[in-house]
């Protein structure tokens, strides 16, 4: 998103929560860490949140901050809530009380319609959320669009399915994946432990994402949109594509581990992004099968390097 918008010629500002001990290594490898001006900001402190506001007077807003992880949101539920929910509220607070056109964009997710089953969820599907995670995004974006009725506030919601990119840490389940496999091709005894192979995904390319949450902002009229592939695989295709690459027969190297397995979790997730094309002009064009072979393509790079790794659990 920096990238995209400083390409755009934007003037651009992100916040963390401590600016000065913010790591900079996205920004480092898109090539913008001298284009964007960190600011120290804690979403869930109105004052923070206000004084920031006041101190940039941004034309446009957006939202992507929050605990990211599904399964870290059922060890640290109050958190979750807290950072995703609260901090939402207090954007949209502020720019309610600057008075100022600023637009906003909300990150939602598709973790809130839960299982979708076979039918593919749309913006008027019913939201079933089935973590903590998803109950946060659920209020999110009730809030987002409480306030763009009663404020007339240009607010609002992408609810994004599964967006990948090298710039996944290892705690998300697609980058445990394709690192393992990396370091296998690369002469590793390790085996994969994974939960459930069975559950079925729509995962898309990351930088794609970022051009519909633009355009959002430009429309004339707020409003909400699914955005993804339209198309669903299962995990066990995508650790598949991953060793794949290798020439690695996924089966030797990967084990079903059952304390992976989460306390709820979505069999399937398929999305109807067809508003997205209609008024947006948006679609995705990167495959599951190429969004791999890029994430794959990344890091080879960093293992033959000697990079570091995270072993977490998915």
């Amino acid at each position: 998103m920096a990238r995209l918008l400083h390409n755009m010629g934007y003037e651009v500002f992100g916040s963390s929560r401590d600016a000065f001990a913010a790591r900079r290594d996205g920004l480092a490898a898109v090539g913008v860490t001298a284009h964007v001006q960190l600011l120290s900001m804690a979403p869930n402190d109105f004052r923070s949140v206000l004084q920031t506001v006041n101190r940039v007077e941004p034309d446009e807003i957006y939202n992507l901050a929050g605990q990211s992880s599904v399964g870290l949101s059922f060890d640290q539920p109050v958190e979750t809530i807290e950072s995703i929910s609260l901090g939402t509220l207090n954007l949209l607070e502020a720019i309610r009380f600057v008075e100022r056109p600023i637009r906003f964009y909300n990150a939602g997710s598709s973790e809130c319609f839960g299982d979708t089953g076979a039918t593919p969820a749309s913006e008027i599907t019913p939201f079933r959320p089935r973590s903590p995670y998803a109950v946060a995004k659920a209020c999110a974006h009730n809030l987002v669009a409480n306030y763009r009725d009663a404020y007339a506030m240009h607010a609002s919601t992408g609810i994004l399915f599964n967006h990948e990119s090298p710039l996944r840490p290892e705690r998300f389940v697609t980058q445990k994946i394709v690192r393992a496999a990396a370091r296998i091709a690369a002469g590793s005894d390790e085996v994969l432990k994974l939960g459930n192979l069975d559950i079925h995904r729509d995962w898309g390319w990351a930088p794609e994402y970022v051009e519909a949450m633009w355009l959002m902002l430009q429309q004339d009229q707020p409003r909400d949109f699914v955005i993804a592939t339209g198309r669903t695989i299962a995990l066990k295709d995508f650790v598949a594509t991953a060793f794949s690459h290798y020439g690695l027969n996924w089966q030797t190297h990967v084990q079903h581990d059952p304390s992976l397995v989460r306390p709820t979790d979505i069999r399937s997730g398929a999305a109807d992004p067809g508003a997205a094309l209609r008024h947006l002009g948006w679609q995705a064009y990167v495959s599951a099968e190429e969004v791999v072979a890029r994430m794959c393509d990344a890091v080879s790079d960093i293992v033959s390097a000697g990079g570091a790794s995270e072993h977490q659990s998915q």
